[in-house]
């Protein structure tokens, strides 16, 4: 049986509260017995309710006087002695009582309470997250600005009252507790309609998969976000159906997948991540010589890629117990030693190497190692891994050629799937694509909105577009090409790019004006500030509709007019 608020009080106070009516009805029955006399001297037995009366401001030494009338001495003799058993009483009960309100299960009893009441109150979408740090904090914070609440679990207490003061707007209920608790990811609300999603990013691999199978059994229709940095735990995943699942290193090594072979997907996949506009320099990576420091999940994926594109590299690890599963691969070499030695990395060969990759969980190492090579080989791209967020601004007046940041990636990968699913949808279509079809989208994107267009997603329901589902539900045809009619000027066209439409399970990329839409199709769109509120009038406002749809205003119809 779970511990509850109610229950511990009535546990812990149990006891006083019996002392209490023992005590008071002692005193209570003396009065009752013991004779008394009226202002007249004639014998007085005195009432239940007087004695209780007396009784009760007597022991809690408020003390008004002797009452109906004055004692005789053997009243006061027997109002002596339950004085002291009274007060008594009462001390043990108020001492009972400060002692629970300073009890630390009574405390967390209480917060669990409010935090149930808090989750129940919400009645808007919302996110649950597990465990707060400075990457959970960013996803908390962009889920806000999107209008999507948020639920923390958090084992820690002293982080969980970092999330606490953080005094997020709307208030952001926290709940100290296991989070792979069963119990506490259904308090957070996981079985809610309202939930949105879950959230679970720990470096555990194992707890990521151990929360994924108890929120599945919770609710098998919500949507997570889980970590996994190997190929096995994500498998096992994929069986559980988990619908998105964010490996930062293998994200990272298909970022220089694109680097090496379509810099302009990696182009697009930083202007939707809001990293770089459209206008940015190429993020390029010369094909040569690599040279991997630091064997680890990041530096195994990018050695993979590396080596998928028949690149010659040389790889760099001062812990031997760290390396030993590189006997299996035949085509790996590995020179053991610390990286930042001049004379290791002459002998690799840095005079002739054209990057450099610095990918170990130090990020002083990192630094160092690239100022080193960097002095060795001037012409040499750097490359680095970023660790700690709070050290962007190192690694910029470093004059880093590249860096990686993996709880970034996780940031931007978890916000994306959960708040904007079809542009995440969109990152993974495009990346089957060439550089000749991202090149031709990049100056399709700048030509016509601008260098850093805005993504908009609009769901052809009820509630997001009632004027375009009423049109469809009484079969009219609508197109794509509805969506760009200015509202100013009906003979021009807003600054919008359809990028993808998606209906039922189809996906279609980079869809033409001319299609039809239907009803719970979702569209993503690229366009600027002023198109994106076109497109919300059309889809929301009669009028604006009708303008749009037939080129002329709709006339207002008054009742004098019928």
């Amino acid at each position: 049986m779970k511990n509850s608020s109610l229950f511990i009080v009535l546990q812990r106070m149990r006891k006083p509260v019996l002392v209490l009516i023992i005590t008071y009805t002692i005193a209570i029955i003396g009065l009752l017995i013991i004779d008394g006399v009226d202002n007249d001297g004639k014998p007085y037995q005195m009432t239940i309710f007087d004695a209780f009366y007396f009784v009760t401001y007597t022991a809690t030494t408020i003390g008004f006087g002797e009452t109906p009338y004055t004692f005789t001495y053997a009243q006061r003799m027997w109002v002596s002695a339950s004085i002291y058993i009274t007060v008594l009483g009462w001390f043990y009960a108020v001492g009972t009582l400060v002692s629970l309100l300073q009890d630390k299960l009574f405390i967390r009893e209480i917060k669990r309470t409010k935090f149930k009441k808090q989750v129940s109150s919400i009645k808007e979408k919302f996110i649950i997250i597990l465990g707060y740090n400075q990457i959970t904090n960013e996803i908390v914070n962009r889920a806000i600005e999107q209008g999507i609440r948020a639920v923390i679990i958090e084992k820690d207490e002293t982080k969980a009252n970092e999330a606490i003061l953080e005094n997020f707007t709307p208030t952001v209920p926290v709940l100290v507790a296991d989070a792979h608790s069963a119990w506490a990811i259904e308090h957070a609300g996981i079985k809610s309609k309202y939930c949105k999603g879950l959230v679970s990013l720990f470096e555990d691999d194992s707890l990521n998969l151990r929360i994924a199978l108890t929120s599945k059994l919770l609710n098998s229709h919500v949507k997570l976000v889980v970590k996994s940095t190997t190929k096995n735990h994500s498998d096992n995943l994929k069986d559980l159906d988990v619908e998105i699942i964010a490996n930062p290193f293998s994200i990272i090594s298909s970022e220089i997948s694109m680097a090496l072979t379509a810099p302009n997907l990696l182009k697009l996949e930083k202007w939707i991540y809001k990293i770089d506009n459209l206008n940015a320099s190429l993020p390029s990576f010369p094909k040569g010589k690599y040279i991997i420091c630091g064997y680890g999940r990041m530096g195994q994926h990018i050695y993979k890629r590396l080596k998928y594109y028949d690149l010659e590299v040389e790889f760099v690890e001062i812990d031997r117990s760290k390396a030993s599963t590189f006997a299996s691969d035949n085509y790996m070499h590995i020179t053991y030693g610390n990286a930042d030695d001049k004379n290791l990395l002459q002998d690799l060969g840095i005079d002739n190497a054209v990057a450099i990759i610095s990918a170990t969980n130090d990020d002083t190492t990192n630094l160092s190692v690239l100022a080193t090579a960097k002095k060795l080989n001037p012409k040499i791209m750097t490359i680095a891994r970023e660790n700690e967020m709070d050290d962007f601004s190192i690694f910029q007046n470093a004059k880093i050629d590249h860096s990686f940041m993996p709880s970034r990636i996780l940031i931007n990968k978890t916000t994306n799937a959960l708040i904007n699913p079809l542009s995440d949808k969109f990152i993974r279509l495009m990346s089957k694509k060439d550089d000749a079809w991202a090149s031709k989208l990049v100056k399709t994107l700048t030509s016509k909105i601008d260098e850093s267009p805005l993504l908009y997603e609009l769901t052809i329901d009820k509630k997001s577009a009632p004027m375009i589902y009423e049109a469809i539900d009484s079969k009219k045809d609508i197109n794509l090409e509805i969506f760009t009619r200015s509202l100013y000027n009906k003979d021009k066209e807003n600054n919008i790019i359809p990028l993808l439409l998606k209906r039922n399970d189809n996906y279609i990329l980079l869809p033409t004006l001319d299609e039809k839409v239907g009803k719970l199709d979702s569209i993503l769109f690229a366009c600027d500030e002023n198109a994106k509120s076109d497109i919300e009038y059309i889809s929301q406002n009669i009028y604006e509709f009708h303008y749009a749809l037939t080129g002329k205003e709709k006339r207002t119809i008054f009742k004098k007019d019928i």
